[in-house]
């Protein structure tokens, strides 16, 4: 089991669309729970880390 290196201003491509069509999420906050925000209309969503994980399909741009 790897744990991925997710960052404050990752930008992370999910495999299955949000209801808006956006596939693009910015990562706002870290730690047990994910924050992100849809880069297609703004929603902002909060969900398990384990979960998140698996819903993210690519890394667009990682925070360097």
């Amino acid at each position: 089991m790897t744990i991925l290196r997710i960052e404050v201003g990752d930008v992370v491509r999910m495999k299955k669309p949000h209801p808006c069509g956006g596939l693009e999420w910015e990562v706002t906050r870290t730690g047990t729970d994910v924050a992100a925000v849809c880069l297609c209309c703004g929603r902002r969503v909060m969900m398990g880390r384990s979960r998140f994980e698996k819903a993210v399909k690519e890394f667009v741009s990682p925070q360097e």
